[in-house]
């Protein structure tokens, strides 16, 4: 993410502009800190948060801006990005591993391992490393696939299309 214009929808979901949401209570002291550093903290918390409940072996679902956090009966936690389908896992078999995130005061850089397909009502993964496919049967497709619809009616196409950034333009 880069440095929000002013005349940009508010990255706190509001759906005014910046110039009118965030940057006047920015400009008067009553934020402590930018909404991009309140989502990167909230990121964190949030996967730290679904990687517990994996190791519970409980399902959750939660959406959190364009993302989908998973946590499985089976002890799986992953986390989903709906625009281009990417996913890293964040617990396997109760176990939690290490989140892939690089941050810095301009972007969140997750390191994906994995593209996801909900296709013919199965979860199937595909590795980036080595292309190598597995098929989750257990997991709830049916609910994923409306996460994803309900945050698609949430957010303007164009708004979703800026969600990665080119590493050319940094």
């Amino acid at each position: 993410m880069g440095k929000i214009g002013r005349n940009e929808q508010c990255p706190c979901g509001s759906g005014k502009k910046f110039k009118h949401c965030c940057l006047l209570k920015e400009q008067a002291g009553l934020l402590k800190s930018n909404p991009e550093a309140d989502f990167r903290i909230s990121l964190i918390a949030e996967l730290e948060a679904i990687v517990q409940v994996a190791i519970e072996k409980r399902q959750k679902i939660k959406e959190l801006g364009v993302f989908i956090l998973l946590a499985t009966v089976e002890g799986d936690a992953w986390l989903l990005e709906i625009t281009d389908s990417d996913a890293v896992q964040l617990a396997r078999a109760g176990e939690a591993l290490e989140i892939p995130i690089d941050e810095n005061s301009e972007t969140i850089e997750i390191n994906w391992s994995h593209t996801y397909d909900l296709s013919n009502k199965e979860f199937e993964l595909t590795a980036y490393s080595d292309k190598s496919k597995t098929v989750k049967v257990d997991y709830p497709v049916k609910e994923i696939n409306a996460s994803i619809k309900r945050i698609k009616k949430k957010f303007p196409s164009d708004v979703l299309d800026q969600v990665h950034v080119d590493p050319a333009d940094q």
